[in-house]
Protein backbone atom coordinates (compact mmCIF):
# COMPACT_ATOMS: atom_id res chain seq x y z
CA UNK A 1 0.00 0.00 0.00
CA UNK A 2 2.87 2.34 0.83
CA UNK A 3 6.14 2.50 -1.08
CA UNK A 4 8.13 2.32 2.12
CA UNK A 5 7.58 2.01 5.84
CA UNK A 6 8.34 5.65 6.52
CA UNK A 7 5.33 6.82 4.51
CA UNK A 8 3.00 4.75 6.70
CA UNK A 9 4.66 6.05 9.87
CA UNK A 10 4.40 9.63 8.62
CA UNK A 11 0.66 9.23 8.03
CA UNK A 12 0.18 7.72 11.51
CA UNK A 13 2.26 10.42 13.22
CA UNK A 14 -0.50 13.10 13.54
CA UNK A 15 -2.88 10.62 15.22
CA UNK A 16 -0.10 9.42 17.53
CA UNK A 17 0.83 12.98 18.52
CA UNK A 18 -2.82 13.87 19.14
CA UNK A 19 -3.33 10.78 21.33
CA UNK A 20 -0.16 11.53 23.28
CA UNK A 21 -1.15 15.14 23.94
CA UNK A 22 -4.78 14.61 24.94
CA UNK A 23 -4.47 11.22 26.64
CA UNK A 24 -1.00 9.91 27.48
CA UNK A 25 0.45 13.14 28.87
CA UNK A 26 -2.46 13.94 31.25
CA UNK A 27 -2.66 10.31 32.41
CA UNK A 28 1.10 10.26 32.95
CA UNK A 29 0.95 13.44 35.03
CA UNK A 30 -1.93 12.06 37.10
CA UNK A 31 -0.23 8.72 37.75
CA UNK A 32 3.08 10.35 38.65
CA UNK A 33 1.42 12.06 41.64
CA UNK A 34 1.33 8.76 43.51
CA UNK A 35 5.11 8.31 43.24
CA UNK A 36 6.03 11.75 44.57
CA UNK A 37 6.22 12.56 48.26
CA UNK A 38 8.01 15.58 49.74
CA UNK A 39 9.83 16.29 46.50
CA UNK A 40 11.22 12.78 45.98
CA UNK A 41 10.15 9.66 44.11
CA UNK A 42 9.04 6.84 46.38
CA UNK A 43 6.58 3.97 46.80
CA UNK A 44 5.74 5.02 50.36
CA UNK A 45 2.38 6.43 49.25
CA UNK A 46 1.30 3.02 47.99
CA UNK A 47 2.38 1.34 51.22
CA UNK A 48 0.47 3.96 53.18
CA UNK A 49 -2.60 3.44 51.02
CA UNK A 50 -2.79 -0.25 51.86
CA UNK A 51 -2.19 0.38 55.56
CA UNK A 52 -5.75 1.68 55.79
CA UNK A 53 -8.28 -1.05 56.57
CA UNK A 54 -10.92 0.79 54.54
CA UNK A 55 -8.69 0.89 51.46
CA UNK A 56 -7.86 -2.82 51.79
CA UNK A 57 -11.54 -3.71 52.14
CA UNK A 58 -12.47 -1.66 49.08
CA UNK A 59 -9.59 -3.17 47.09
CA UNK A 60 -10.53 -6.77 47.85
CA UNK A 61 -14.24 -6.08 47.31
CA UNK A 62 -13.52 -4.60 43.88
CA UNK A 63 -11.28 -7.52 42.94
CA UNK A 64 -13.79 -10.08 44.23
CA UNK A 65 -16.80 -8.61 42.44
CA UNK A 66 -14.83 -8.21 39.23
CA UNK A 67 -13.72 -11.85 39.31
CA UNK A 68 -17.20 -13.16 40.17
CA UNK A 69 -18.89 -11.09 37.46
CA UNK A 70 -16.34 -12.31 34.91
CA UNK A 71 -16.72 -15.97 35.91
CA UNK A 72 -20.53 -15.88 35.88
CA UNK A 73 -20.50 -14.00 32.57
CA UNK A 74 -18.30 -16.72 31.06
CA UNK A 75 -20.65 -19.50 32.20
CA UNK A 76 -23.81 -17.75 31.00
CA UNK A 77 -22.03 -16.44 27.92
CA UNK A 78 -20.91 -19.86 26.68
CA UNK A 79 -24.40 -21.34 27.09
CA UNK A 80 -26.04 -18.37 25.36
CA UNK A 81 -23.47 -18.03 22.58
CA UNK A 82 -23.51 -21.74 21.73
CA UNK A 83 -27.31 -21.74 21.63
CA UNK A 84 -27.29 -18.75 19.28
CA UNK A 85 -24.69 -20.06 16.80
CA UNK A 86 -26.56 -23.34 16.38
CA UNK A 87 -29.72 -21.55 15.23
CA UNK A 88 -30.67 -20.81 11.61
CA UNK A 89 -29.29 -17.50 10.25
CA UNK A 90 -32.57 -15.58 10.59
CA UNK A 91 -33.20 -16.56 14.21
CA UNK A 92 -29.51 -16.07 14.98
CA UNK A 93 -29.60 -12.49 13.71
CA UNK A 94 -32.67 -11.68 15.78
CA UNK A 95 -31.16 -13.02 19.00
CA UNK A 96 -27.86 -11.21 18.38
CA UNK A 97 -29.92 -8.05 17.97
CA UNK A 98 -31.53 -8.69 21.35
CA UNK A 99 -28.09 -9.15 22.90
CA UNK A 100 -26.84 -5.90 21.36
CA UNK A 101 -29.95 -3.89 22.26
CA UNK A 102 -29.01 -3.26 25.94
CA UNK A 103 -25.73 -1.73 24.76
CA UNK A 104 -27.75 0.96 22.98
CA UNK A 105 -29.38 2.06 26.24
CA UNK A 106 -27.63 4.44 28.62
CA UNK A 107 -25.98 2.67 31.59
CA UNK A 108 -27.67 5.24 33.83
CA UNK A 109 -31.14 4.18 32.68
CA UNK A 110 -30.24 0.50 32.89
CA UNK A 111 -28.93 0.94 36.43
CA UNK A 112 -31.89 2.98 37.65
CA UNK A 113 -34.17 0.24 36.35
CA UNK A 114 -32.71 -2.05 39.01
CA UNK A 115 -33.85 0.40 41.70
CA UNK A 116 -37.41 -0.11 40.47
CA UNK A 117 -36.91 -3.88 40.45
CA UNK A 118 -34.94 -4.34 43.69
CA UNK A 119 -36.39 -1.51 45.81
CA UNK A 120 -38.47 -2.08 48.94
CA UNK A 121 -41.63 -1.60 46.89
CA UNK A 122 -40.14 -3.11 43.74
CA UNK A 123 -41.22 -6.12 41.75
CA UNK A 124 -38.90 -8.58 43.53
CA UNK A 125 -39.95 -7.62 47.05
CA UNK A 126 -43.65 -7.51 46.16
CA UNK A 127 -43.34 -11.02 44.70
CA UNK A 128 -41.52 -12.30 47.79
CA UNK A 129 -44.15 -10.88 50.15
CA UNK A 130 -47.00 -12.13 47.94
CA UNK A 131 -45.56 -15.65 47.96
CA UNK A 132 -45.24 -15.52 51.73
CA UNK A 133 -41.47 -16.01 51.69
CA UNK A 134 -41.02 -12.97 53.92
CA UNK A 135 -43.33 -10.79 56.00
CA UNK A 136 -41.35 -7.64 55.31
CA UNK A 137 -39.42 -6.40 52.24
CA UNK A 138 -35.81 -7.55 51.98
CA UNK A 139 -33.07 -4.97 51.54
CA UNK A 140 -31.42 -5.65 48.19
CA UNK A 141 -30.24 -2.15 47.33
CA UNK A 142 -26.93 -0.87 48.68
CA UNK A 143 -25.53 -4.39 48.99
CA UNK A 144 -22.82 -6.30 47.12
CA UNK A 145 -25.54 -8.46 45.59
CA UNK A 146 -27.17 -5.44 43.95
CA UNK A 147 -23.82 -4.23 42.60
CA UNK A 148 -23.06 -7.71 41.28
CA UNK A 149 -26.43 -7.94 39.50
CA UNK A 150 -26.02 -4.48 37.99
CA UNK A 151 -22.49 -5.15 36.74
CA UNK A 152 -23.45 -8.55 35.34
CA UNK A 153 -26.37 -7.09 33.40
CA UNK A 154 -24.16 -4.24 32.19
CA UNK A 155 -21.26 -6.28 30.78
CA UNK A 156 -22.73 -9.71 29.99
CA UNK A 157 -23.50 -8.71 26.36
CA UNK A 158 -19.80 -8.03 25.76
CA UNK A 159 -18.91 -11.57 26.84
CA UNK A 160 -21.70 -13.10 24.74
CA UNK A 161 -20.68 -11.20 21.60
CA UNK A 162 -17.01 -12.15 22.04
CA UNK A 163 -17.89 -15.83 22.44
CA UNK A 164 -20.32 -15.77 19.50
CA UNK A 165 -17.53 -14.51 17.28
CA UNK A 166 -15.17 -17.21 18.54
CA UNK A 167 -17.74 -20.01 18.19
CA UNK A 168 -18.62 -18.95 14.64
CA UNK A 169 -14.96 -19.36 13.68
CA UNK A 170 -14.80 -22.85 15.20
CA UNK A 171 -14.95 -25.78 12.72
CA UNK A 172 -18.55 -26.92 12.35
CA UNK A 173 -17.68 -30.61 12.51
CA UNK A 174 -15.58 -30.39 15.70
CA UNK A 175 -18.42 -30.98 18.17
CA UNK A 176 -20.21 -33.71 16.15
CA UNK A 177 -16.89 -35.51 15.66
CA UNK A 178 -16.16 -35.45 19.39
CA UNK A 179 -19.65 -36.75 20.15
CA UNK A 180 -19.27 -39.58 17.61
CA UNK A 181 -16.00 -40.58 19.26
CA UNK A 182 -17.82 -41.02 22.58
CA UNK A 183 -17.12 -37.75 24.40
CA UNK A 184 -19.84 -36.47 26.72
CA UNK A 185 -20.86 -32.81 26.71
CA UNK A 186 -18.49 -31.89 29.55
CA UNK A 187 -15.54 -33.46 27.70
CA UNK A 188 -16.63 -31.76 24.49
CA UNK A 189 -16.62 -28.37 26.21
CA UNK A 190 -13.33 -28.84 28.08
CA UNK A 191 -11.34 -30.54 25.32
CA UNK A 192 -12.89 -29.11 22.15
CA UNK A 193 -14.91 -25.92 22.58
CA UNK A 194 -12.80 -24.23 25.25
CA UNK A 195 -9.41 -24.62 23.46
CA UNK A 196 -10.87 -23.49 20.12
CA UNK A 197 -12.56 -20.41 21.59
CA UNK A 198 -9.92 -19.31 24.08
CA UNK A 199 -9.24 -16.06 22.21
CA UNK A 200 -12.88 -15.03 22.50
CA UNK A 201 -12.82 -15.90 26.20
CA UNK A 202 -9.68 -13.81 26.74
CA UNK A 203 -11.20 -10.81 24.96
CA UNK A 204 -14.58 -11.14 26.67
CA UNK A 205 -13.02 -11.77 30.07
CA UNK A 206 -10.78 -8.73 29.73
CA UNK A 207 -13.68 -6.49 28.70
CA UNK A 208 -15.95 -7.70 31.50
CA UNK A 209 -13.29 -7.65 34.24
CA UNK A 210 -11.90 -4.27 33.23
CA UNK A 211 -15.38 -2.83 32.90
CA UNK A 212 -16.39 -4.17 36.31
CA UNK A 213 -13.31 -2.59 37.88
CA UNK A 214 -13.72 0.83 36.28
CA UNK A 215 -17.53 1.23 36.18
CA UNK A 216 -18.66 4.11 38.35
CA UNK A 217 -22.39 4.66 37.75
CA UNK A 218 -23.59 1.18 38.73
CA UNK A 219 -21.64 0.87 42.02
CA UNK A 220 -22.49 4.46 42.92
CA UNK A 221 -26.24 3.99 42.40
CA UNK A 222 -26.72 0.41 43.58
CA UNK A 223 -23.98 0.36 46.21
CA UNK A 224 -23.85 3.93 47.43
CA UNK A 225 -21.55 4.77 50.31
CA UNK A 226 -22.24 1.41 52.00
CA UNK A 227 -20.58 -0.66 49.26
CA UNK A 228 -17.59 1.37 48.16
CA UNK A 229 -15.60 0.24 45.12
CA UNK A 230 -12.24 1.59 43.99
CA UNK A 231 -13.85 3.78 41.34
CA UNK A 232 -16.35 5.31 43.80
CA UNK A 233 -13.56 5.75 46.34
CA UNK A 234 -11.51 7.53 43.67
CA UNK A 235 -14.43 9.88 42.98
CA UNK A 236 -14.75 10.67 46.68
CA UNK A 237 -11.04 11.37 47.05
CA UNK A 238 -11.11 13.84 44.15
CA UNK A 239 -14.44 15.64 44.69
CA UNK A 240 -14.77 15.52 48.48
CA UNK A 241 -11.26 15.32 49.89
CA UNK A 242 -9.49 17.01 46.94
CA UNK A 243 -6.78 14.36 47.42
CA UNK A 244 -5.25 13.91 43.97
CA UNK A 245 -2.35 11.87 45.32
CA UNK A 246 -4.67 9.14 46.58
CA UNK A 247 -6.70 9.37 43.38
CA UNK A 248 -3.57 8.75 41.32
CA UNK A 249 -2.73 5.72 43.47
CA UNK A 250 -6.21 4.27 42.92
CA UNK A 251 -5.98 4.97 39.19
CA UNK A 252 -2.64 3.17 38.99
CA UNK A 253 -4.03 0.20 40.95
CA UNK A 254 -6.98 -0.05 38.55
CA UNK A 255 -4.67 0.02 35.54
CA UNK A 256 -2.38 -2.63 36.99
CA UNK A 257 -5.34 -4.86 37.86
CA UNK A 258 -6.76 -4.53 34.34
CA UNK A 259 -3.47 -5.32 32.58
CA UNK A 260 -2.75 -8.16 35.02
CA UNK A 261 -6.15 -9.73 34.31
CA UNK A 262 -5.49 -9.64 30.57
CA UNK A 263 -2.03 -11.19 30.98
CA UNK A 264 -3.37 -13.86 33.34
CA UNK A 265 -6.15 -14.85 30.94
CA UNK A 266 -3.68 -15.04 28.06
CA UNK A 267 -1.26 -17.09 30.16
CA UNK A 268 -3.99 -19.54 31.17
CA UNK A 269 -5.15 -19.87 27.57
CA UNK A 270 -1.59 -20.44 26.36
CA UNK A 271 -0.88 -22.99 29.10
CA UNK A 272 -4.06 -24.95 28.28
CA UNK A 273 -3.18 -24.88 24.58
CA UNK A 274 0.30 -26.32 25.28
CA UNK A 275 -1.18 -29.10 27.41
Amino acid sequence: MFQNRMEGLALALPAAVFAAIVFLVPVGILLSEGFRAEGSWTLASYAGFFESELNRTVFWRTLKLGAIVTAVSAVIGYATAYSIVTLPPTARGRLIGLVVMPLMISPVARTYAWIVILGRTGFVNETIVWLGLSDTPIRFLFTETAVFIGLLQLFLPLMILSLISALENMPRDAVPAARVLGANWLQVFVKVILPLTKEGLVIGGTLVFTGSLTAYITPAILGGSKVLMLETLLYQRVTVANDFASASIIAMILMVMSFSANLLLKRLATARNKR
